[in-house]
C-alpha cells in the first residue's frame, strides 16, 4: 500500500494505470481515505482527504509530512487475521489501526501493526 500525497494522487494513479493496472475508486469519508485499488494485482494507492480528521487520514498525513510518498504498509493475505495478531502479539507489535466489515456474504478483517520494525497489514477476506 503506497501513501501519496493528494496533490499527486491523479498522476500516480494514471502512470500505474499506464502500467496495466485496473483500479477501483473509492471514498471512505469514515477513514478519511480517498483510495485506488487494483484487487486483482494487488496495489492500493491511498491519500488522505483534505481536512479530514478521521483516525487513518492523520495517520497518513503524518507519515507523508515524514517520509514524503511512499510504501505505508505491506498487506499481507493471511485466513484468518485473529491468528496472525496473535503470532504479531508474540513479536511485541503495536496495533495502529483495526477494521471489520461484512455484508451480503463478504467480509473483510484488516489489521495494520507494526511488528519488529515493519509495518504490515493482515488482511483476511473473501471478497474476490
Amino acid at each position: 500500500m503506497f501513501a501519496v500525497a493528494p496533490e499527486r494522487h491523479a498522476a500516480v494513479t494514471q502512470m500505474f494505470s499506464d502500467l496495466g493496472f485496473v483500479f477501483e475508486p473509492l471514498q471512505l469519508v469514515e477513514l478519511g481515505l480517498d483510495i485506488h485499488l487494483d484487487w486483482n494485482r494487488g496495489i492500493e494507492l491511498i491519500s488522505p482527504i483534505p481536512g479530514s480528521t478521521g483516525e487513518v487520514a492523520v495517520s497518513v498525513t503524518e507519515f507523508l509530512e515524514r517520509h514524503g510518498d511512499g510504501v505505508f504498509t505491506v498487506v499481507i493475505g493471511v485466513p484468518e487475521a485473529s491468528r496472525a495478531d496473535a503470532v504479531a502479539e508474540r513479536y511485541g507489535a503495536t496495533t495502529r489501526f483495526r477494521q471489520r466489515m461484512e455484508g451480503e456474504g463478504t467480509f473483510l478483517d484488516e489489521n495494520d501493526v507494526s511488528i519488529l520494525g515493519l509495518p504490515l497489514t493482515f488482511l483476511a477476506t473473501n471478497i474476490p
